[in-house]
């Protein structure tokens, strides 16, 4: 997929954007020629901005005969133009509210059809995705965190969340979705780098909930224990940053 930042910044351009805006509009699939004929472009640009806007993942390529006909003498398919499946989103700082519906909605379908309690499911859940962002990381801790959106700061060996990726949601339900942060963290960070951290809840107006404090001296070579399934810390306040 490509940079999101870089396919909304490709659309600043004018006439990239009247082609992108005519060829979302359109019931089918269309071509280059006919874009080129309806902004009133040169064939040849029409081509060009077109497959830029395929490069960035706003737009998507198929091929069909449109005469209808198949089999030998019916022609090439043609090149054909439509908006891109990929839904491209862009926050500044970085926010994940889709992700925590996605997981806040199959937490409560779980709790449901089973009768376990909502807030067990989503924290076993938010560990486990923790832990599968941290099977896919390519680099440490604050590597992880920041390809999150987390925003790691290094505070005497230990790091602070300068972001917090569930930022309007962990006002509205504090101690629902910063246990949910905590337990996402603990997966992280257990599957990159269980004896060097632990996280805790510490809320600050400027930063999120959650904090990775530095494993001292001799306790630094030793897992830690985690409990993904304990209940939801209470958190009394959270700032601006939580």
């Amino acid at each position: 997929m490509a940079d999101p930042v870089a396919a909304v910044a490709a659309l600043d351009e004018p006439t990239r954007r009247r082609l992108y805006d005519f060829v979302v509009r359109q019931t089918s699939p269309i071509s280059k020629d006919e874009a080129a004929q309806a902004v009133e472009l040169a064939r040849t640009t029409a081509a060009f901005h077109l497959d830029k806007l395929v490069e960035m993942g706003l737009l998507t390529v198929v091929h069909q005969r449109r005469t209808g006909r198949s089999g030998p003498g019916a022609g090439r398919p043609a090149k054909l133009y439509r908006r891109s499946e990929e839904q491209i989103e862009v926050s500044l700082p970085d926010r994940r509210y889709e992700a925590a519906s996605h997981l806040l909605t199959d937490a409560l379908v779980e709790a449901e059809s089973t009768g376990e309690p909502a807030r067990e499911i989503l924290h076993r859940r938010a560990y486990k995705w923790g832990a599968d962002l941290a099977a896919q990381a390519s680099g440490g801790v604050a590597e992880a965190l920041a390809d999150f959106g987390f925003e790691p700061r290094e505070d005497g060996g230990s790091i602070l969340l300068g972001n917090c990726p569930f930022h309007s949601l962990a006002h509205r339900h504090t101690q629902l979705v910063c246990g949910m942060n905590l337990c996402l963290v603990s997966g992280l960070l257990d599957g990159i780098a269980p004896t060097t951290h632990t996280p805790r809840l510490a809320p600050s107006p400027s930063h999120c909930c959650v904090r990775l404090d530095r494993v001292p001296g001799p306790h630094a070579g030793s897992p830690r224990a985690v409990n993904p399934h304990a209940g939801t810390p209470r958190v009394e306040t959270i700032g601006p940053g939580g």
